[in-house]
């Protein structure tokens, strides 16, 4: 048996203010540290030890994983950090409250910017101080490659050459294994490991810091799939997710 978790980092600073983040290199609050610190401890007590680990290049997932492994004395296993594992890209909403975006513009057209599968918000100006263009970072990537804004659909055809010619590929030799990342960049993964619809897919909620575990055969064939903790702990959690753009 091989299995794959699947992370989305702790709280983080824009999380607890309600604002879209995006590519926004924000922090994790000092409950997401205890988050992510509580989610390796749960994980180690469930039998996971991990050959190898993934996430992107935003520091509120990468810290997630310090955490995570640190609290399952894993510091020292392998980590590959990719850009193609960030959020998607909010274009002009990245750093906007989305309680008072939804009141402005109202909660169906928030809806759609952020759970749409294929409508992005508008985009970044190239020299706009949010855009990747203009982050180190990511100087050594095309610039063609790197978005503006994205819609859900644009994230997973950025994600999916990842998963399938690195990850999948590192998972056939491993039998743990770990991808810290994003709401909308797990989604993706998630899409493509279960054969969600492109409808389907908008109302997958994921809420942070609680792993989500895929059981393959040594085949890679998809066996089951399950959230580790207390059901309806999860499931209010969920809720929260889905109500972060209504306006109360």
């Amino acid at each position: 048996m091989k299995r794959l978790v699947l992370l989305r980092h702790g709280e983080s600073d824009w999380n607890k203010q309600n604002r879209f983040t995006g590519w926004t290199d924000v922090d994790l609050t000092q409950k997401g540290v205890e988050e992510a610190l509580e989610a390796g401890r749960l994980l180690r007590e469930s039998g996971f030890c991990f050959d190898r680990a993934f996430t992107s290049y935003l520091k509120r997932a990468i810290k997630t994983l310090n955490n995570v492994l640190d609290a399952m004395d894993l510091d020292w296993i392998p980590v590959e950090k990719d850009w193609r594992l960030n959020e998607k890209h909010y274009g002009m909403l990245q750093g906007l409250n989305k309680a008072e975006t939804a009141a402005k513009y109202g909660e169906e057209q928030v809806l759609i910017w952020r759970r749409s599968f294929d409508i992005p918000p508008q985009p970044l100006a190239a020299d706009d101080e949010r855009s990747p263009l203009m982050d180190r970072r990511y100087a050594a990537i095309r610039r063609d490659l790197l978005p503006l804004t994205e819609s859900l659909k644009d994230t997973i055809e950025r994600i999916l050459p990842y998963w399938n010619e690195t990850i999948l590929p590192a998972l056939a030799e491993s039998k743990d294994l770990i991808v810290t990342a994003h709401g909308n960049s797990l989604r993706a993964i998630i899409k493509e490991l279960k054969g969600i619809s492109d409808e389907g897919i908008i109302s997958l909620n994921l809420p942070t810091a609680i792993p989500y575990v895929f059981e393959f055969d040594d085949d890679l064939r998809l066996q089951k799939d399950y959230f580790l903790g207390d059901p309806d702990k999860i499931k209010a959690l969920m809720e929260a997710v889905a109500n972060q753009a209504k306006g109360v």
